[in-house]
């Protein structure tokens, strides 16, 4: 599988919530990796979810969104993984000037 990407940014300073970025939770073993690489100065948090985030119906901002333990209010590149089944991950910046690149690896 390719790495997913998803870059966020804001240079008001405001929060910013990037798409959610589906995974192959039939995989086995479920293993991702998960990188926030910081340019600038900001703070931000990795979320995962076992929505259907593909379903027709599903609305990001009333979904079910758990911030992953090792990535919550960061402030520098960082990585961690999930080795437990979710269907999806999504990064917010929550303030800041500067931007995070999110990447996404499912192996499998």
């Amino acid at each position: 599988m390719r790495p997913m990407v998803s870059t966020v940014s804001d240079a008001s300073g405001g929060a910013v919530t990037g798409n959610p970025l589906p995974l192959d939770y039939f995989v086995s073993p479920f293993n991702v990796t998960l990188s926030g690489q910081v340019t600038g100065t900001v703070d931000y948090t990795v979320q995962y979810t076992f929505d259907d985030v593909q379903a027709a119906t599903y609305t990001p901002a009333s979904g079910n969104w758990i911030p992953h333990p090792n990535l919550t209010t960061k402030t520098t590149t960082l990585d961690s993984n999930l080795a437990y089944p979710a269907t999806a991950v999504r990064i917010i910046l929550n303030s800041g000037s500067g931007s995070v690149r999110f990447t996404v690896i499912q192996a499998g």
